[in-house]
């Protein structure tokens, strides 16, 4: 470490954010390039980015002066992308919920019992290929319209008119197993 960097780092201690800001200005490309070579969109890099050099700050007391600080930021980092896969498996959980419940309000059986979600995913299995993408990526990867626009090559009206007939479809798939279960 620099005794420019040293001396930095003792005055963003005591709350300099003038210091600070020069610690952000000469580490942010190298923690930007490793957030963004671990991530597929740059806007979540950019806000990681952020969310380091925040965690930085608050945690700035606790920094050992003895230490580097490019290995502290990219631990923040680090940490930052567990969190954000974590959050992605959330959001896939969430995903597959916020898919049951658009079908339990389409649907016009009074109550949708659990067994009768048990029949979502051999449903699934018989929409068509691009319904069935659509579908994925929508309510297991979270992904925005224009997203899956451009990964079906369509518009984004075409991919909201895919995700509606691939919700009738499932939910008449749904009534359909549940009549050949009351006819049995």
């Amino acid at each position: 470490m620099t005794v420019a960097e040293h001396e930095l780092i003792a005055r963003m201690q005591s709350g300099d954010r003038d210091a600070f800001a020069a610690l952000v200005d000469h580490h942010q490309r190298p923690v930007y390039g490793f957030l963004r070579a671990r991530l597929t969109r740059s806007d979540d890099a950019d806000d990681m980015l952020q969310e380091v050099f925040i965690r930085f700050f608050e945690s700035r007391a606790r920094f050992d002066t003895s230490a580097l600080v490019r290995p502290w930021l990219l631990g923040i980092a680090r940490n930052l992308l567990r969190e954000h896969v974590r959050d992605i498996r959330r959001r896939r959980e969430v995903g597959w919920t916020e898919l049951c419940l658009e079908l339990e309000t389409v649907c016009p059986i009074a109550h949708v019992a659990d067994d009768k979600l048990a029949w979502l995913p051999d449903c699934l299995v018989e929409l068509g290929p691009s319904a069935r993408e659509a579908i994925e990526l929508h309510y297991r990867r979270g992904q925005r319209l224009l997203e899956i626009a451009e990964r079906l090559h369509r518009s984004e009206g075409a991919v909201k008119l895919l995700l509606h007939r691939a919700r009738q479809a499932l939910r008449d798939c749904l009534h359909f197993k549940e009549r050949q279960k009351g006819a049995r």
